[in-house]
């Protein structure tokens, strides 16, 4: 059984649906407030009120990750009504594949702005209270593309790479303030994000091939091992990626 104190407050980004909407439910269970944020004002308000009618507690935030300047303000706003985010899961991400030759500058900045740029956003707002406090739980979510590359997605798994290093240099920086910050790195997963290639039979039969354990991971598994590394149990765990992708990376 996990530990979490009952004051704990975390911040989960796109949790609208999804990897973020598990992952802010399963926080909630453990009795953490969870700010409930996505760009779309009803997806996250969805996720906060169900949270709500569960018996747990949460609000809802919308917002722009990929925006800078967004960011700063929410943060201000929040830290003015709880004294620090104890858990940040930077979790906010979308795809726009191509080819390299025909993607866009467009498609390329969208993606490492919404992906990557906003870890650094939240996490340099929301991690100064952290170390003041001394504890705290930074877990960025990645991708296997991150680790492996995938063709048609130089954009994607960029940022997903980029979260990998950001992880690791800030697991150093803050470590002598007690905070952890790990990478949990999902394989093909059911969500809206995947339903395309999921409910083709051609396709996912083909993407099944690289994965050992021949199935779709569900988002409750990644939101198992990010709830893991946000609780007491995880204080020595930093800097680490952890793979939830069936055995495609090992």
């Amino acid at each position: 059984m996990l530990t979490f104190k009952p004051t704990r407050t975390a911040l989960v980004t796109g949790a609208g649906r999804g990897i973020g909407k598990s992952i802010a439910e399963s926080l909630a269970r453990q009795g953490v407030t969870v700010i409930c944020v996505s760009k779309s004002a009803d997806s996250c308000g969805a996720t906060a009120a169900a949270i709500v009618a569960a018996g747990g507690k949460a609000k809802a935030l919308a917002v722009d990750v990929s925006d800078g300047a967004a960011v700063a303000k929410a943060c201000e706003q929040l830290l003015a009504e709880f004294p620090v985010i104890d858990i940040l899961v930077n979790n906010a991400g979308i795809t726009k594949d191509g080819l390299m030759f025909r993607m866009s500058d467009e498609d390329w900045n969208a993606v490492i702005q919404t992906n990557l740029s906003s870890a650094f956003f939240w996490t340099k707002h929301l991690a100064r209270p952290m170390t003041k406090s001394r504890w705290g739980r930074i877990v960025n979510i990645s991708s296997v593309s991150g680790i492996m590359g995938n063709a048609g997605q130089a954009n994607y798994s960029a940022a997903k790479a980029g979260m990998i290093g950001l992880t690791k240099s800030l697991a150093k920086e803050l470590a002598s303030r007690t905070i952890t910050v790990n990478a949990v790195a999902p394989g093909f997963i059911k969500t809206d994000m995947t339903t395309e290639f999921v409910n083709n039979t051609e396709v996912s039969s083909k993407i099944l091939e690289a994965v050992p354990l021949k199935r779709f991971g569900e988002a409750h598994e990644i939101a198992a091992m990010t709830t893991f590394l946000c609780s007491e149990e995880a204080g020595y765990i930093t800097g680490q990626v952890f793979a939830v992708d069936g055995g495609m990376a090992m």
